[in-house]
């Protein structure tokens, strides 16, 4: 794995990476990404995305450890014995502690906040947890649970279906934006003297926060919205249309594209019926107007609606499988695989910033392959 990338901005940066599974990975990878020297310390069975296959990459790895590990190194320690010790020796010379323990769990081990504060005046400590350190500690945060308890699940499905779960981990997926986010400002404010930091993060917070519009109209009304399926609780049409051979997603944001809609679909008749007049009408009207649309769209193929409306100015794309979703990005220059044909390939990742962009330097770590610990000593040495 290699990129033509220059010095990541983040080069120097020491991070003790003590989390596994995907939420607190994720973080560190996205710092490994621009530069950062991510050790991941491992219990001796690994992390337990290791075990979660099939599938497996072209070199044996779980396909889902692969994804968000790469740019890393990793030692073994049994933090419940000996390698505590060497653990403590490692997060003395990190800049940034990341872990993803039940609250308490680092204390037991000597590798709690405020111990390793005293000992690393320049420390940046990152916890991720489910619930929270409050009443919700000891909640064990599975991106499954909190999508339950969160009530996203709530929300995702047909109307007159069951609740269902995002397709991927989603939550883990945000709240390791959220800690990336985190440890950049708390970075930002170290490095301005203001001493040791500590970011917490957690599952349940940051559903809620990106529950966004379903959480404002939540709070605002003291109603929860209810599962729309494909469609739109405040924008129409806004959801998908079956084609002569595809499904295929439209998205019609205001009344220009609307008309821009209805003239493409041979239906100018459309923009004049009061029922129509604007979003708020369409929204109540909705029903009436998808069956009007949905008779007209399946006179052609999705590529050709999508090819037809686009060029129209109405946002419209077929509903892609995942291999064909990167097939497009290639298509568009967005560069997002690392990695060769037929080798093990990763999603790259999704921020490019001038003069410093991303650099995918290693594949993901064998199990406890930086052996030696010397490492600590020319850390050590940097900092004399």
């Amino acid at each position: 794995m290699a990129s033509s990338a220059v010095a990541g901005v983040l080069t120097g940066v020491r991070v003790a990476d003590f989390s596994r599974v995907l939420a607190g990975p994720y973080a560190t990878m996205m710092l490994a990404d621009f530069g950062a020297d991510v050790i991941k310390i491992e219990s001796p069975g690994g992390d337990e995305t290791r075990a979660w296959r099939p599938p497996v990459d072209a070199e044996g790895n779980a396909t889902y450890f692969a994804a968000v590990n790469r740019n890393k190194r990793s030692v073994v320690c049994d933090l419940a014995g000996d390698g505590a010790e060497l653990a403590r020796r490692l997060a003395a010379t990190a800049d940034v502690v990341v872990e993803n323990f039940r609250p308490g769990v680092m204390d037991r081990f000597g590798l709690g906040f405020e111990r390793l504060a005293q000992e690393n005046p320049r420390l940046v400590y990152c916890s991720i947890t489910g619930f929270g350190s409050g009443a919700g500690a000891q909640l064990p945060g599975y991106d499954l649970v909190v999508q339950a308890l969160g009530g996203l699940m709530s929300v995702t499905g047909e109307a007159d279906g069951p609740p269902l779960k995002v397709g991927v981990a989603l939550v883990d997926v945000l709240t390791g934006l959220n800690a990336f986010s985190g440890i950049l400002l708390a970075l930002r404010r170290r490095d301005g003297g203001s001493g040791p930091q500590r970011i917490e993060v957690d599952l349940l917070s940051s559903l809620l926060a990106g529950l966004v519009n379903a959480g404002s109209a939540a709070l605002t009304t003291g109603r929860s919205p209810e599962r729309n399926g494909n469609t739109h609780p405040s924008i129409a049409p806004y959801e998908t249309f079956e084609t002569a051979d595809r499904t295929i997603a439209v998205a019609v944001g205001n009344d220009q594209q609307f008309a821009a809609l209805a003239r493409e679909t041979g239906l100018p008749e459309l923009t004049r019926d009061p029922r129509f007049a604007d979003n708020a009408m369409r929204v109540q009207h909705r029903d009436v107007l998808h069956n009007l649309l949905q008779g007209r769209l399946l006179g052609a193929t999705g590529d050709q609606w999508q090819d037809r409306l686009t060029r129209a100015g109405v946002p419209a794309g077929v509903v892609n499988s995942v291999t064909e979703a990167f097939a497009l990005a290639a298509r568009l220059g967005l560069d997002m695989v690392v990695g060769e044909e037929g080798g093990a390939r990763q999603a790259a990742g999704p921020i490019r910033l001038s003069g410093a962009a991303a650099g995918y330097r290693t594949p993901p770590p064998r199990l406890g392959s930086t052996t030696s610990p010397t490492w600590l000593d020319e850390r050590q040495s940097e900092a004399r």
